[in-house]
């Protein structure tokens, strides 16, 4: 029986040896695992990337105090979601102030600062970043949520269809023994064994990056306040 030579061979004779509905089950979950994969390995490398440009540019803005010298530094740093906010906060500084090397001497000097409703502008230009940037960290996790769940079910389908195989051939044959069973039940567990395989690294990594989704997140609300309040002194000072 080709059956009896999966169950002797190993999983990969038995993956062979599998009706169509099967193998299709199989490839199909393969293809997930594989994207997931690829997913996972981008985002890690993406994130990565963020955090070394972030740390790179906040020393920057720690250290400058030149509004210029950060503006240009954000330019350059363009993984880093900290860096497109200032980005973003300082275009409308420059617009209106007439350019970046203007606000350089408007901010440190004091002479006059930017009217409140120019600030609430620097503040949603801020915010309108931020949810360009939460929209960039959180591309492609739909897709890790979708595995995690469906690939389990896909995998039960694989299942129940294995054992109705299994049933097929009882009932084909007239006999329950074990050289008839077992063929169609170690399909079934392959199936199962397979969406399983495909979504718990999903559900893993789905997980792993929302929460550095929300840790950057959270410090990007950190940031704006930070800038929103370095530019509210300077406008203070001016009234002054």
């Amino acid at each position: 029986m080709p059956g009896s030579a999966g169950v002797n061979g190993g999983i990969a004779e038995l993956v062979l040896s599998a009706g169509p509905v099967a193998k299709f089950v199989l490839i199909l979950l393969a293809v997930f695992s594989i994207i997931c994969w690829a997913l996972i390995v981008e985002k890690w490398w993406e994130f990565r990337k963020i955090r070394v440009e972030s740390l790179r540019f906040v020393r920057v803005f720690r250290e400058a105090r030149r509004f210029s010298l950060v503006y240009a530094a954000a330019k350059k740093h363009r993984e880093s979601p900290l860096a497109q906010l200032y980005l973003a906060g300082g275009q409308e500084v420059a617009a209106t102030l007439g350019g970046a090397e203007i606000a350089d001497r408007v901010l440190e000097e004091a002479d006059e600062g930017l009217p409140p409703d120019r600030l609430d502008a620097v503040n949603r230009a801020m915010r309108r970043a931020a949810g360009v940037e939460i929209e960039r960290m959180e591309r492609y996790l739909p897709f890790l949520a979708t595995t995690a769940s469906s690939a389990p079910f896909i995998g039960l389908f694989g299942t129940v269809w294995g054992i109705m195989t299994s049933f097929q051939n009882i009932g084909a044959q007239g006999s329950a023994n074990l050289a008839v069973v077992a063929p169609g039940i170690s399909e079934a567990l392959i199936a199962t064994a397979a969406g399983l395989g495909a979504a718990i690294p999903a559900v893993m990594g789905y997980n792993f990056y929302v929460n550095r989704v929300k840790y950057w997140a959270s410090e990007m609300d950190g940031f704006s306040l930070d800038l929103l309040n370095a530019f509210a002194r300077s406008v203070q000072k001016a009234a002054r």
